[in-house]
């Protein structure tokens, strides 16, 4: 029991129902200001990887609508870094987790909240809550610690009873040339094994699409906690295992996430590959 009478989960639900309020909210405004155009306001880590004003301005709406509610927690963003809360919580914020498919106008983006307890490390946080939204469909995925993952109010669960050889897997790859170059090895190792491979371009709609049985696993080297944060807690709450290298938790070195069975044979075949799962 918390100091204010709720239980964690009664907490985590409030906290996911604020989540899902200021998601949305941004989801439509990046919707409406897709509309008026898009460029390239900046490059980050390497010429590819590259942010726009309306990730810099859905970011400081979601700011400004969390710390309206809530002044005492803290932010982890992509766009404007972090800031220090005094409340034990953080909210883990990507604005358009899928830049390139907003700039080219490829229907695969999202808006995605996490809210966690703890550090803004994703090896030692507890998340919460997770919202991730796709404002182009108007889809919802959405999950509670020990509430359940849903999309639009449905229930989610994973695919179970699928071997590798007939999984479609999702992965993603790095902006960087040399670590896209080791990335590609892998995934020559890999194909032949799976059913197929997809490439989505947005991790938060590939963990999504785990727990929704739209992919059947997924993994991916180089992602930032703003990447994962709300879909990997959507993956597990669907029944999905999640975690990293050596059955560790997931880390910016690599992260897995497919039902139990499933998931011990792609870290079997991504360590045959070469990557250190």
């Amino acid at each position: 029991m918390r100091a204010d009478g709720r239980t964690g989960t009664e907490a985590s639900a409030a906290l996911l129902d604020l989540a899902r309020r200021i998601a949305l909210q941004a989801a439509e405004f990046a919707r409406e200001a897709r509309r008026d155009g898009v460029t390239v306001a900046a490059t980050k880590s390497s010429p590819v990887d590259i942010v726009t004003a309306v990730d810099r301005e859905t970011e400081a709406l979601i700011r400004r609508l969390v710390l309206e509610a809530r002044p005492d927690d803290g932010i982890v963003g992509e766009e404007d870094g972090s800031s220090v809360g005094t409340s034990g919580v953080n909210w883990v914020v990507d604005p358009i987790d899928g830049t390139v498919n907003f700039l080219y106008g490829i229907p695969s983006w999202s808006v995605s909240i996490a809210v966690v307890e703890g550090s803004d490390d994703p090896r030692t946080w507890t998340a919460l809550a997770g919202v991730v939204v796709n404002p182009i469909t108007g889809e919802v995925f959405e999950a509670s610690r020990g509430g359940g993952a849903r999309l639009d109010g449905r229930a989610l669960q994973v695919n179970t009873d699928v071997p590798l050889a007939l999984a479609l897997v999702g992965t993603g790859f790095a902006y960087s040339s040399e670590t896209r170059r080791a990335q590609a090895a892998v995934l020559l190792e890999l194909l032949p094994l799976a059913r197929d491979i997809r490439r989505i371009g947005s991790a938060a709609l590939d963990l999504c699409s785990v727990a929704a049985g739209r992919l059947d696993a997924y993994y991916e080297r180089g992602l930032n906690p703003w990447d994962h944060a709300a879909g990997a807690l959507i993956a597990q709450e669907a029944g999905a295992r999640v975690g990293g290298r050596r059955g560790g938790p997931a880390t910016a070195e690599l992260m897995i996430a497919a039902a139990p069975a499933l998931y011990d044979e792609l870290a079997g075949a991504l360590r045959h590959a070469g990557l250190d799962a």
